[in-house]
């Protein structure tokens, strides 16, 4: 399954009729250019978890980051790195 398609089927197993009022899955372009991913993990199997930062910058065209803050997890790409940033989110959120 690929990472978009396993992304909506995660929020679709999360909402219960409340967490999805509070809660959800921000994707957003970002000006220099690329993307940005916000997923709370409040209410969810990952809630607490820990996740070390990654950063990797190879240049201006290939360069990401995920982290966790606030029970929210963070990534941020060049234009490529949407499908890796949710597949970081993926690998963490299942290897509990």
């Amino acid at each position: 399954m690929d990472g978009i398609k396993w992304l909506q089927e995660w929020y679709k197993s999360q909402c219960d009729g409340d967490w999805e009022h509070c809660y959800g899955v921000k994707i957003e372009t970002l000006d220099n250019p690329g993307w940005s991913v916000k997923i709370d993990v409040r209410e969810t199997d990952a809630e607490g978890r820990t996740f070390e930062k990654i950063f990797i910058d190879n240049g201006d065209d290939d360069w990401y980051t995920c982290w966790v803050q606030d029970e929210v997890f963070h990534g941020c790409g060049d234009p490529n790195k949407l499908e890796t940033i949710i597949s970081v989110f993926i690998k963490w959120f299942e290897n509990e």
